[in-house]
């Protein structure tokens, strides 16, 4: 285990084990790289840099989008700051670029903390608790979330890592997505409907290949692994290397962005996989919002299988 002291990205705090390494920033609580032998399974960044289009970003206490920055809990509306400007939107949640803090570290893991003040838009306090480790079996994540405050507090999480396949281009990738609906947007990428997909052309629940789709895609009604998670998995074509994204049953929306909005190195580079525990606008729509008593605590966990090579 290591901590450096980076410039634009905080310090760093990085594990190792297993042949498995990753390394958290401490902006953001974010982890920038994850590597599986010589394979960095990431499309991360470097520390002295600002995280580019989210990567590797915990996305609390909402993920996605809420429209107008707008929402109404419990009788009382909020207005939130418009960080999505160009669409008129509130993006990603308030924890991405906040100071975490180091809590424990051991050679194969480390636990980073981040307490979130109630503030104009949210008025809710909470203290946030990740545990990261690497080991044979991969990266695994583990989040907790405590309501400090004296209400109740409306809740979401999801996470942004781009990942990539070594000599593999996002074209050629095979995809396999467990999701049986996805949401239909518009062009504020904020949900209108949501359709079934079996057998269209969003039909990613048997694995196949990309081709030149461009996906920025909510997927719901899962097919769930036998632990009663789900899971998110790109493959290099012919038996290839493959990476999976996992999710524990509080996960039940999958985002996969093939980047296409990205400029410059980064445009269709890799694909963005994010296990959320509720779709876009949540906090207006309440479709699998989760709802924190005062004191109460939230966990969940997800993580990453790569093979070392």
């Amino acid at each position: 285990m290591s901590t450096v002291v980076a410039a634009k990205s905080g310090l760093q705090w990085t594990i190792e084990a297993g042949g498995q390494r990753a390394t958290v920033a401490e902006i953001g609580g974010t982890l920038r790289e994850y590597a599986a032998g010589d394979h960095e399974v990431l499309d991360g960044f470097g520390p002295d840099e600002i995280a580019p289009a989210s990567a590797g970003q915990l996305l609390a206490p909402w993920p996605n989008r809420i429209r107008d920055g707008r929402y109404t809990f419990e009788g009382t509306a909020y207005q939130l700051p418009l960080t999505e400007p160009g669409k008129h939107n509130a993006i990603h949640g308030l924890s991405n670029w906040a100071r975490w803090r180091l809590a424990e570290q051991a050679p194969d893991a480390v636990t980073c903390e981040f307490d979130l003040p109630a503030q104009v838009g949210y008025p809710w306090s909470l203290t946030l608790r990740t545990r990261w480790r690497v080991g044979a079996d991969g990266l695994r994540s583990e989040q907790e979330v405590t309501n400090t405050s004296d209400g109740n507090a409306p809740w979401g999480f999801s996470v942004h890592p781009y990942v990539q396949l070594p000599g593999v281009s996002v074209d050629d990738t095979l995809l396999r997505v467990p999701g049986r609906s996805k949401v239909m947007t518009d062009n504020r990428l904020l949900p209108i409907g949501l359709v079934k997909v079996t057998g269209s052309e969003s039909d990613y629940v048997e694995p196949r290949r990309l081709g030149a789709e461009r996906l920025d895609t909510t997927w719901g009604d899962l097919v769930t692994d036998p632990d009663g998670g789900s899971s998110v998995t790109v493959a290099a074509p012919g038996g290839g290397p493959a990476v999976t994204v996992w999710g524990d049953g509080n996960f039940k929306w999958w985002q996969v962005f093939t980047g296409d909005s990205l400029s410059g190195a980064r445009f269709r580079r890799s694909f963005a996989i994010e296990p959320m525990t509720c779709p876009p606008d949540a906090f207006r729509s309440g479709r699998d919002l989760v709802v924190l008593a005062p004191g109460q605590t939230w966990r969940a966990a997800w993580g990453i299988r790569a093979a070392a090579r």
